[in-house]
């Protein structure tokens, strides 16, 4: 079977669509920090939705990464001339798939240098640089929201005459590059899994450019723009057996396309350095406010997701789909939802609640996607402190209840001690993972797990969230996971 690639576009099956705009005049506008299988679903999609109205030839995505394993996306899609195929996997077993062409190659620090990554950052037609490098690759501390000057990676890029070699420096010296040769600040867009992501972006930037040189970080602040955005698709990792499938769609070989589910969300602020696609014309929302979109996304389905992986692990499941179609996983997410998450949203006009949280159930349940409750578990201390401990703090000051969210709490501490219910080893995957290790394995503290103010603030202090963390994390290490959530499902506050 031939590969894809731009000289075998042609023989692909006819049911596939594919670009039938020149791909020679589209340019790079788009720089794009972290090509990884959500980007491609995602923000790569909506300028080729854009290339197939005919509009924005100008702003084509050219990828760039920093980390050695970058290396493989570089060389699937220097193969592949940038072109990758995207199925959207619908819960009736249908698909659609597309290939997409707005990505028109990819660079990383390894295999072609720093000189050249600067090269692309400044030139005048790179006008926007995205980032989707994961929840932890900003470098700030979980407690202060500080960025991390002292970090090994930052600690050298800032050494006297270094080269840089870390997004931070990277975007740093391209704008000093730029700022010397008058050329116009390009937008830096956050579109990762953080609430206030353009702010965080903005402050990382900032603290590192300060560190640098104080005139070029006022210069940045007054010129560079970091817009916020929410955006939302599932998009599970590529497996062997998606390869195949897509490949019987196609009729070509490839080596790494994208799966996602069909839903799509995009809410994007629009505050823009030097100009920006015409999003409107798709289906992104821009917004003056992205806040109360973050916080219904973060707080209702991202801490959906850890209140759904660890109880489905210790359970046994290993497929997110098959986990909240156990009604006592659903029925916790549906009470966390509704009785804890939802009231701390701020208002959201057009937006029923209630209805995205029955969708967001559908979605998690959608048996085509098979998101592993693996890769949920994974680096919650990243993800816990953003978008679940929120929600228990504001319902701790407004005096209300956290019984659901205080069990999601303890299910990650018992998960985390690297052994299931049926004895067997939990590979917990964690930045911190020996930390939370340590922290979670049985010893005359109860609230050993949850003291770590750096993850968990002061709520090792606040008996409103203790006294039902205590009760759900015994509960949890006697009976079980099964026996906690019939509880849960019976009683609306077992704290009473």
């Amino acid at each position: 079977m031939s590969h894809l690639s731009s000289e075998t576009l042609g023989s692909i099956d006819a049911a596939v669509a594919v670009p039938e705009y020149d791909r020679s005049q589209v340019t790079g506008g788009i720089a794009h920090f972290g090509i990884g299988g959500f980007h491609r679903a995602h923000q790569a999609l909506v300028i080729d939705e854009l290339l197939r109205q005919g509009q924005a030839q100008e702003w084509g995505i050219i990828g760039l990464g920093v980390r050695a394993e970058d290396s493989r996306m570089r060389d699937a899609l220097q193969k592949q001339n940038g072109l990758y195929t995207l199925v959207e996997k619908h819960a009736d077993g249908t698909r659609d798939a597309r290939v997409i062409g707005s990505i028109l190659g990819m660079l990383t620090v390894h295999d072609d240098g720093v000189d050249a990554i600067l090269d692309l950052l400044t030139a005048p037609t790179t006008r926007i640089v995205s980032l989707t490098v994961t929840e932890g690759g900003y470098n700030i501390n979980q407690s202060t929201g500080e960025f991390l000057l002292d970090t090994p990676a930052v600690a050298a890029d800032l050494e006297p005459g270094a080269r840089p070699s870390t997004v931070f420096g990277l975007i740093t010296e391209a704008l000093r590059l730029r700022r010397e040769a008058g050329t116009a600040s390009f937008t830096v867009m956050s579109c990762d899994n953080l609430q206030d992501n353009g702010r965080i972006a903005k402050r990382a930037i900032l603290t590192y450019a300060r560190a640098k040189d104080a005139e070029l970080a006022a210069w940045i602040e007054q010129h560079t723009r970091f817009p916020n955005s929410m955006v939302d698709r599932i998009t599970p990792v590529t497996t062997d057996e998606d390869r195949a499938e897509t490949a019987a769609l196609t009729g070509l070989d490839e080596d790494w396309p994208v799966v996602c589910e069909p839903f799509f969300q995009w809410v994007l602020e629009d505050s823009f350095s030097d100009g920006r696609p015409p999003y409107e014309l798709t289906r992104v929302q821009l917004v003056d406010d992205v806040e109360p979109y973050e916080l219904m996304k973060l707080r209702l389905l991202n801490a959906s997701h850890q209140g759904l992986c660890y109880f489905g692990h210790l359970l046994g499941y290993r497929l997110a789909d098959e986990a909240t179609s156990d009604p006592l996983i659903a029925d916790l997410l549906r009470r966390y939802m509704a009785e804890e998450a939802a009231l701390t949203l701020r208002p959201l006009p057009g937006i029923d609640v209630a209805a995205y949280c029955d969708e967001l159930i559908s979605r998690f349940r959608n048996p085509e996607i098979r998101d592993t409750v693996a890769r949920l578990c994974a680096e919650s201390s990243d993800r816990i402190p953003k978008w679940l401990v929120p929600v228990i703090r504001e319902r701790l000051d407004a005096g209300g209840t956290v019984t659901r969210s205080a069990a999601i709490v303890a299910s990650w501490a018992r998960y985390a001690t690297g052994i299931d219910e049926q004895g067997q080893p939990i590979e917990v995957v964690d930045n911190l993972r020996e930390q939370v290790m340590a922290a979670a394995a049985p010893s005359d503290d109860p609230l050993a797990f949850v003291r770590d103010e750096k993850l968990f603030g002061d709520l090792a202090e606040r008996p409103a969230f203790t006294e039902p963390y205590l009760h759900a994390l015994d509960v949890l290490r006697t009976q079980g996971a099964k026996t906690l959530l019939t509880q849960l499902a019976g009683s609306s506050d077992l704290a009473e």
